[in-house]
């Protein structure tokens, strides 16, 4: 994308759907006439779905099957990359992918094979940040208040134990969508906000904002840290044994990012050795966790299996993102989720 690519509005909200709103973390990308995709046919694929092709089609846009005329391509299967790949090298003349997911990790080597000029990626970033930071807040409120040994008691104990989280320091590491929702939600709380990120710029809503070589300094004062940042070679396994012991005893950790930001094996030997009070994960490496991984008894850890969004929960947010991204695409330009293939997300 050329220097001239205009981006505005660093964090907005977008058309009511169902009980959420999309969080528009990065804000909209008004491309100029030259470097807008070429408007045509959008095919949905791998599978029909009526939902998503009645989005496109109440933007104006035209759902017809893959052919030489297609121009839009709506790509609604995250397991499939292969797949997707196979498709655009056999169809060149698309100029524009939607993905469905906010993480565009899984498509890394089908981004990277088919870097082109004229093919703009756009994402679903920001658009399920609403639920998945509402379940990053249960997830935090259950660790400090010991949930996690409580849901595995089978006799009473009366001993007091669990904090609040009135006042707590809290470390958000990733400044998308869900950590500027999380930042919200839990301001009523008083707490304490810093963000670890990429760049500099103050997050709105945090008390401090620092770059990620600086994530060292922050974690010995954190009473929970969050991961919510983009999986990419910099951030796999960015909290392993040298994090760990770095945080304070009573520290917790959730991770509603990715599994493989975190080191597991170093998790487990942090959790078994009291070195952090807790940790909630509603992603994993390797996920599915197979039974019988130590995480799954260990007392000190919760596990949601992925699960911190459903589908009643972003069939209607996808749909609006789609509808959005074909306006664009047949009229002003203005996309929602752009993706960079350089950096990964």
């Amino acid at each position: 994308m050329s220097t001239d690519t205009e981006t505005v509005a660093q964090a907005t909200t977008v058309r009511l759907t169902g009980q959420h709103r999309a969080v528009l973390a990065g804000g909209v990308t008004a491309l100029p006439p030259a470097e807008r995709p070429t408007p045509g046919p959008i095919a949905v694929l791998p599978t029909a779905s009526g939902v998503f092709a009645a989005a496109v089609r109440d933007a104006g846009g035209q759902v017809a099957e893959l052919s030489a005329e297609t121009r839009g391509l709506i790509w609604l299967s995250y397991s499939r990359a292969d797949d997707l790949g196979a498709t655009l090298a056999a169809n060149p003349q698309i100029e524009w992918v939607q993905l469905p997911w906010a993480g565009v990790d899984g498509f890394s080597g089908v981004l990277a094979a088919q870097a082109r000029p004229r093919l703009l990626w756009t994402s679903a970033k920001g658009a399920y940040a609403q639920p998945v930071a509402e379940h990053a807040l249960a997830l935090t409120l259950a660790l400090l208040r010991v949930l996690q040994k409580r849901a595995r008691a089978a006799n009473w104990n009366a001993v007091p134990e669990g904090s609040s989280l009135y006042g707590r320091n809290i470390v958000i590491i990733g400044a998308g969508g869900i950590a500027l929702e999380l930042i919200r939600l839990i301001a009523p709380f008083g707490a304490v906000v810093t963000v670890v990120r990429r760049i500099a710029a103050p997050v709105p809503g945090a008390a401090r904002t620092v770059q990620t070589d600086a994530l060292h300094d922050v974690l010995p004062d954190a009473d929970v840290v969050v991961v919510a940042a983009a999986l990419t070679a910099g951030t796999r396994q960015l909290l392993g044994a040298e994090e760990f012991a770095l945080m304070p005893a009573h520290a917790n950790l959730v991770n509603v990012g990715r599994g493989a930001l975190v080191d597991t094996d170093a998790l487990v030997a942090a959790l078994a050795a009291g070195e952090i009070a807790g940790a909630a994960l509603d992603v994993t490496d390797p996920e599915p966790l197979p039974d019988g991984h130590p995480l799954w008894s260990e007392p000190r850890c919760l596990v949601t299996p992925h699960m911190a969004d459903t589908p009643e929960m972003t069939a209607p947010l996808l749909a609006e993102r789609i509808r959005l991204n074909t306006r664009a695409f047949l009229d002003d330009g203005r996309f929602v989720g752009v993706v960079d293939p350089r950096s990964g997300y």
